[in-house]
């Protein structure tokens, strides 16, 4: 499969499986509201990780096509990995008061007993800026690989 094709699929992937979670956790509400309550508060994060994730399957496939030698697979996409459950761990967390995700407030009461309760509330009032930055960590990644991907190049164009 083309790399293009296949990032993109990934994608919408990632997407899908994002919204698949707020509908199965929110059984208050009907698929279509939790979805629309989703997006209204986490567009950025939603799109952001289907084209983060998308793209770093686009390069990881372009690189191998081209025959580069990178490890963009295993570091990248399982830092891509860390990156995504940690922005959608968090930006759960603010769909919480819209009726979304009432299965996150299960997760959200455990969690001063896991990891104290100065902890919890940093997690809970600072989600939002935390998922943005598991979006700059799959990005951030995406861009050294785009470095390496680019250096390999000269490499190969040099020789």
């Amino acid at each position: 499969m083309r790399p293009l094709v296949k990032g993109i699929i990934v994608g919408i992937a990632t997407v899908i499986v994002y919204l698949s979670v707020v509908v199965a956790t929110t059984p208050a509400l009907e698929p279509l509201a939790a979805i629309s309550a989703a997006f209204q508060i986490n567009t950025i994060i939603i799109i952001g990780m289907g084209i983060g994730i998308g793209l770093q399957v686009y390069l990881s496939g372009y690189s191998k096509k081209l025959g580069c030698r990178l490890n963009v697979k295993k570091k990248a996409l399982g830092a891509n990995s860390t990156g995504t459950v940690a922005t959608s761990f968090f930006s759960f967390f603010s769909l919480v008061p819209l009726g979304c995700c009432g299965w996150w407030l299960y997760i959200l009461s455990l969690l001063p007993s896991i990891v104290g309760t100065g902890v919890s509330a940093t997690l809970i009032e600072y989600s939002q800026p935390l998922a943005y930055l598991g979006l700059l960590i799959i990005f951030g990644f995406n861009g050294i690989t785009i470095m390496k991907l680019r250096n390999e190049m000269k490499m190969k164009t040099f020789a």
